[in-house]
């Protein structure tokens, strides 16, 4: 059966405007796009570890599906999420399946009708999604503008007020002033909720994410880290109060009615942590490849079309889709996989090369992919 004509001639539309997009076939190609920064997605001892923790804990004959209200909620869970809580140095942590249902689920059950949520105008779809699920009154700010932030706060002084950032912007990669934002939530008594699903394994010195490396943690209300980035698995975790925990559990129906995470995915994330917890190599690899980058663009003459950033994404302004559809398959060909970012995820005329650096990239690689691209540019 064929699409609706409604839909069918938007298709058309995305293929005449060279805003097309098809999922990425797996390639042999040298890795800038995935968000896997300290190689634990193809990390052997992780995958070894599971398996041994579940035949030696006989955690395969204590789990069940179902909701974790009525059936799900086997004892890994508890000790996983003690794990990170203390990893974390929060009062509490919360496993959920994924990053969306993190951002639905959270802000769904906390936002009420007379709430206010300010978010940054470059907050990732699945936050944008969350709040939109919500009852609050929702308002986006000007990307990393701590005086527009205060205009809005001011117009809401007898509601309850929710900021929302990254600490690490998944487009770009830059950051927030977070001691900025964190004094100016503070003067206005508003809620300060972090997403550092692309800090996770980048910041701190043991990947633990930019709120903590700063000493932040202790004023934030909350924080969200999706698992499928630096810790290369699968599931989400909302870090925060004990309290916050409780409301959650009970009245976030997205979170808690959903099909538990199986003993395997859960150990599979404790195991992960575990070897977060020992690991040195890699996210030490994984930040000298960022200083080497930033060396190399600087010396290529490449800085004015790169946005700032100090974490392991980067990304290059190129305003214009065909224009960048060549240099990506330039740089295809040339064996390198590197992401384009096309509208509608950002506008027309902000079209962007998405480069993301792990700890597996050598210097050679770097230097190379940033030779290629200025060969292109220039």
């Amino acid at each position: 059966m064929k699409l609706p004509e409604n839909l069918n001639h938007k298709l058309e539309n995305c293929k005449r405007s060279n805003t097309f997009r098809k999922l990425p076939v797996f390639n042999n190609l040298v890795d800038f796009s995935s968000d896997d920064y300290i190689g634990f997605s193809k990390a052997e001892i992780i995958f070894r570890q599971v398996h041994a923790y579940l035949v030696e804990n006989e955690i395969f004959q204590n789990g069940a599906t179902g909701s974790r209200l009525i059936s799900g909620n086997h004892l890994l869970y508890q000790i996983t999420e003690d794990f990170i809580a203390d990893f974390h140095n929060a009062e509490m942590a919360l496993i959920v399946n994924s990053d969306y249902d993190a951002n639905v689920g959270f802000f769904e059950a906390l936002m009420q009708e007379n709430d206010v949520v300010l978010y940054d105008e470059l907050c990732h779809a699945l936050i944008r999604d969350g709040i939109e699920m919500s009852k609050a009154k929702s308002f986006k700010f000007i990307h990393n503008d701590i005086e527009d932030l205060e205009q809005l706060i001011l117009g809401f002084p007898n509601s309850n007020v929710y900021i929302i950032v990254e600490s690490v912007f998944s487009l770009d990669g830059d950051s927030p002033n977070l001691e900025e934002l964190i004094m100016l939530s503070e003067k206005y008594n508003c809620y300060f909720i972090v997403d550092e699903s692309y800090a996770m394994g980048v910041f701190g010195e043991k990947g633990e994410g930019l709120i903590q490396y700063l000493q932040l943690h202790n004023n934030v209300f909350a924080r969200i880290i999706s698992f499928g980035k630096g810790l290369g698995c699968y599931g989400s975790v909302i870090l925060g109060s004990l309290e916050l925990k409780e409301y959650l559990v009970n009245f976030s129906e997205n979170l808690m009615e959903s099909t538990a995470l199986s003993p395997h995915s859960v150990a599979t994330i404790l195991m992960a942590y575990q070897q977060l917890k020992i690991e040195n190599e890699a996210i030490k690899k994984l930040r000298e490849n960022v200083v080497f980058f930033n060396q190399q663009k600087n010396l290529l003459g490449l800085k004015p079309m790169f946005v700032h950033s100090k974490s392991a994404i980067h990304t290059a302004i190129v305003p214009d889709c065909e224009n960048l559809k060549q240099l990506s398959e330039e740089l295809q060909n040339k064996g390198y996989d590197v992401q384009s970012i096309l509208p509608p995820l950002v506008p027309e005329g902000q079209e962007r090369l998405r480069l993301c650096l792990h700890s597996y990239n050598s210097q050679e690689e770097i230097n190379r992919v940033l030779e290629l691209i200025r060969d292109f540019i220039f």
